[in-house]
């Protein structure tokens, strides 16, 4: 293991999660615990990305939104229908 890894563990995980993260796993032909490092690099890097970019947005703002317009924000998106 590399010095700079850790180890994770989850418990309770639905059953069907596990099976499709062995399908995914399957069709990359990789095991399920490699493919639960690249699911989890993914969406933090991706994660990260936005947060910078919202970062650099809130920048060139003249203020940062309250929490209260964050969250009306928040809920006028989930008031939209979703597409069909």
């Amino acid at each position: 293991m590399k010095r700079d890894s850790a180890t994770l563990t989850i418990r309770n995980l639905p059953a069907r999660v596990v099976r499709g993260l062995k399908a995914l796993a399957r069709r990359r032909n990789q095991s399920m615990e490699q493919e639960v490092r690249d699911i989890l690099e993914e969406y933090v890097a991706e994660r990260a990305s936005v947060l910078k970019q919202i970062e650099a947005s809130w920048e060139r703002q003249a203020r940062r939104p309250s929490g209260e317009e964050i969250d009306a924000w928040i809920s006028a998106g989930r008031d939209f229908p979703a597409s069909e």
